[in-house]
């Protein structure tokens, strides 16, 4: 059987009582195969004996006498002491939360000692140890073969409760029971070929190795099995929305990473329809080479879908006028299914309304998503302004709707009445029903899961006697993501760049600030003002608690707030917004801040996005070393959104780390988004990208696909072929 079908319950092991289940589920362990694909962190490496005396070259291993008891403090903080030696020195073992030692190990008695010491107060000492009584008495002479706990033993993630003991005796107890019956879950040829182990062989040796060689196998079978997996999940969803495989390599096309290469003008021009062409010579400036170039590829995408679509159709009415059942198509009608990554300000939005347009031209109704109101009533703003001269319908829809609008809305929309209908995940609730949705637009994509995703596609219209659906997606995404970890991500998924910003922009000049000299910020901010523009002021939080108390190191919006309006600002007009304030307020205050009435806004990260107010030239991010890069550059993007010269100061704290210093150096010296991304990863890891970008599409568990890129290729060329063969 498979791993993953070992559905009996942890607490069906010998030894794993009422109480082991419990604490096993606070670490997400219920199953039998969840346990064994709990995986070790690291190895305690006991193969070799390492006395008292040697303590400085790493964890002590070795066979030791007590020698004495001693007890210290009072009442809760009695606290036993163990004297411990061994042939090489002696040492003070302290038992803090431990009494019951002194009956467990009596003087004279001879144990096992595995710990990390130190010298403190004069002598020899460890708090973190382990022991195992060897004999009641006798001397460490007699022990000088192995030891019982000797060998290479896992080290795992723990819960308050549980000891490695104890999860070490359950996963034993698994891997006699089960671990026979585990079958493989790779092709025959793929294991003898990588010379990979089996699926048996790989868990014993991951729990139970005999030697370091077997962790090193062991991992290696179980993360090119892992990676292996995800790309064949990966290579069906992008056959089943274009009929084809995505390229092996994990390069984009070279056109897109030449930014300086020419856009064909004539093909552009040639690719676009009547409403697209009155859009382009509405706009009051020129689009960017890397506009045009996507939005080329994008109206050749939904040209091939729409053509497969009607000739599919057309087949299905002729069939039913003779009678005859139509034949299968060889592939999925294709639709298109598009990554659009682009910096801050690189005008994704305005691409995708020129891709509206086009389904739009054929009758079709589309759908912009947004990850929260405030961007989303940007976008309906935008919309309407630029297309509803066009005769295009603009709707706006969130929760927040009343239920009067509401009715007469979602009535509009289900009779086709409405072109374009733009807001949050309210768009793709189960009472809205659409005429004819043709193309989904997601901004912000990463926010949504691969769940959500399939939940929109089957909002479109479904081929009859088919599986396929006529819904075309484009994501979208001003949080760069590095290459390599987009492709192997979103690899389903055809990808556009824009790496080049709008003519006249100028980059954001970045200043880092030290905590105590805020007031050359603040002086810099106030010319600024003075000739007529405006300021953003950022905090990592709303108020100064955490945890239910007082953070004093915590600088909050609120009181910064109060502190900036009253003895900083008070001659210009300040406003506060963060996510506690309602939404009707918020979006007052947003829209006074857009038309120039509040002068300087202070806030969290509600600002994050959503928020286009080109005469805001600054923007002072306090504590800046507690966000992540992506989003000081994200929330660094509200500024430098027109020709005015803009500038960002970056606060930091006293006491940063080395690691902290060089991210805020980052920041200083790029506003590349790709860059900045790259560099977090080579700073950060992998974490903060795999777990905020790729959130719900991407969930491993021991591969790690920066660490294990070229496990990664290996896995992914083999996985293509297999699947190659297979669809």
């Amino acid at each position: 059987m498979k791993l993953a079908d070992i559905k009996n319950p942890v607490g069906t092991l010998p030894g794993a009582g009422p109480s082991a289940v419990k604490l096993f589920a606070k670490l997400n362990i219920f199953t039998v195969a969840d346990l064994l694909q709990f995986y070790p962190k690291e190895y305690d490496d006991r193969t070799e004996r390492r006395p008292l005396s040697a303590f400085a070259s790493g964890k002590v291993h070795t066979a030791a006498q007590i020698t004495a008891h001693e007890w210290f403090g009072y009442g809760k903080m009695h606290t036993l002491k163990l004297i411990v030696s061994d042939d090489s020195a002696s040492a003070v073992l302290i038992a803090f939360n431990r009494p019951f030692l002194e009956k467990a190990f009596p003087v004279g008695s001879v144990i096992s000692l595995t710990g990390t010491f130190s010298i403190r107060y004069g002598e020899l000492q460890s708090s973190s140890f382990e022991a195992v009584k060897l004999a009641d008495n006798g001397t460490t002479d007699e022990f000088s073969g192995p030891l019982p706990d000797s060998g290479i033993l896992p080290v795992y993630p723990l819960t308050e409760g549980l000891n490695q003991k104890n999860v070490r005796k359950t996963i034993t107890a698994a891997l006699n029971q089960y671990g026979a019956f585990i079958d493989n879950e790779l092709p025959a040829p793929l294991i003898a070929d990588r010379k990979l182990l089996s699926k048996q062989q790989a868990i014993r040796s991951i729990h139970e190795p005999a030697k370091a060689d077997d962790v090193a196998a062991a991992r290696h079978t179980l993360i090119y099995e892992e990676l292996f997996h995800f790309q064949c999940a990966l290579a069906q969803r992008a056959w089943n929305h274009r009929g084809t495989l995505p390229d092996v390599s994990l390069t984009l096309p070279e056109q897109q990473l030449n930014t300086a290469a020419e856009t064909n003008e004539k093909a552009f021009k040639s690719s676009l329809s009547p409403l697209q062409q009155q859009l382009l010579e509405r706009l009051p400036f020129p689009l960017t080479g890397d506009q045009k170039r996507v939005i080329t590829e994008m109206n050749s995408d939904l040209d091939r879908g729409y053509c497969e679509r009607n000739n599919l159709l057309n087949a299905i009415d002729e069939a039913a006028k003779t009678g005859k059942i139509p034949a299968a198509p060889q592939h999925p009608v294709f639709t298109m299914s598009r990554l659009l990554q682009g910096d801050v300000g690189s005008g994704k939005t305005l691409v995708a309304l020129f891709v509206c347009l086009r389904v739009i031209s054929w009758k079709g109704q589309c759908a912009l998503m947004a990850p929260t109101e405030i961007l989303a009533r940007q976008h309906a703003e935008t919309a309407a302004q630029l297309l509803e001269p066009l005769g295009i319908h603009v709707a706006f829809l969130t929760g927040n709707v009343k239920t009067a609008g509401r009715t007469q809305l979602l009535k509009a929309l289900k009779d086709g009445l409405i072109d374009i209908i733009i807001g949050t995940h309210a768009l793709f609730s189960p009472q809205v029903q659409y005429n004819d949705l043709e193309l989904a637009v997601i901004d912000e994509q990463h926010r949504f899961g691969v769940l959500q995703r399939q939940a929109i596609i089957e909002k479109g219209r479904r081929i009859t006697g088919t599986s396929s659906y006529t819904l075309h997606l484009l994501m979208m995404s001003a949080t760069p993501i590095p290459q390599t970890l987009a492709l192997t991500v979103f690899g389903d998924l055809d990808m556009s760049v824009l790496h080049t910003m709008p003519a006249g922009r100028k980059p954001v000049i970045t200043y880092l600030v030290r905590e105590g000299h805020e007031t050359n910020a603040y002086e810099a901010v106030r010319k600024e003002l003075r000739n007529g523009h405006q300021a953003y002021f950022v905090y990592p939080a709303i108020d100064s608690t955490k945890g239910g108390e007082t953070d004093s190191t915590l600088k909050s919006a609120e009181e910064m707030f109060a502190f900036l309006s009253q003895n900083v600002y008070s001659e210009f007009k300040c406003a506060l917004v963060h996510s506690r304030i309602d939404e009707t307020e918020q979006e007052k205050i947003l829209s006074d801040f857009r038309s120039g009435s509040i002068r300087i806004l202070a806030a969290t990260t509600v600002i994050e996005v959503g928020v286009d107010v080109p005469n805001a030239t600054c923007i002072v991010i306090e504590q800046a070393d507690r966000f992540g890069l992506a989003q000081l550059h994200q929330l660094r993007g509200r500024v430098g959104r027109s020709s005015a010269q803009s500038y960002c100061f970056l606060v930091y704290g006293k006491d940063i780390t080395e690691t902290g210093v060089e991210r805020m150096k980052v920041l200083r010296q790029s506003t590349d988004g790709f860059y900045i991304a790259e560099q977090d990863l080579k700073l950060r890891g992998p974490g903060e990208v795999t777990g905020t970008i790729q959130a719900g599409n991407l969930s491993l568990g021991i591969a790690d696909i920066v660490r294990d890129h070229d496990v990664l290729l290996q896995a992914r060329a083999d996985a293509f072929t297999y699947m190659k063969n297979k669809l």
